[in-house]
């Protein structure tokens, strides 16, 4: 189904102001993510990873295009121990759940590191 004509017919309706039509899109629903083997500490500093620095390297990199982030990302650091953080996001996805297919089990580096994306179930939050 062509959405440009829907928008199109929705328009030329004379008793609705073209203002008031927003852009036309398939239903959604909300997917979930978990992007792990991230460093808890960024590199070469005593700073640890923050929801802005993740969400400014998502934005920035390239197989995110055309995703949008539905709340705010949450970073976990895995253990008390531990130098490495699980970073939670959830992002809007067509409910064929076909745009989040290209993202689960994908790679991507920041810096010198590996860091690779999860599907996950609904994430509640930390109990």
């Amino acid at each position: 189904m062509d959405l440009q004509i829907i928008e199109q017919y929705i328009r030329s309706i004379n008793h609705i102001e073209a203002e008031q039509v927003k852009i036309p899109c398939l239903s959604q629903s909300k997917s979930y993510l978990k992007i792990i083997s991230i460093l808890y500490l960024l590199e070469n500093t005593n700073t640890s990873i923050t929801a802005d620095v993740v969400e400014t390297i998502i934005k920035n990199n390239h197989i995110f295009n055309n995703t949008t982030i539905t709340s705010r990302l949450r970073v976990i650091k895995v253990s008390l121990k531990s130098d490495m953080a699980i970073i939670w996001l959830d992002i809007w996805n067509i409910q064929s759940r076909s745009e989040i297919r290209g993202l689960i089990n994908r790679c991507f580096n920041i810096g010198s590191y590996i860091i690779t994306i999860k599907g996950m179930n609904m994430n509640l939050g930390v109990s």
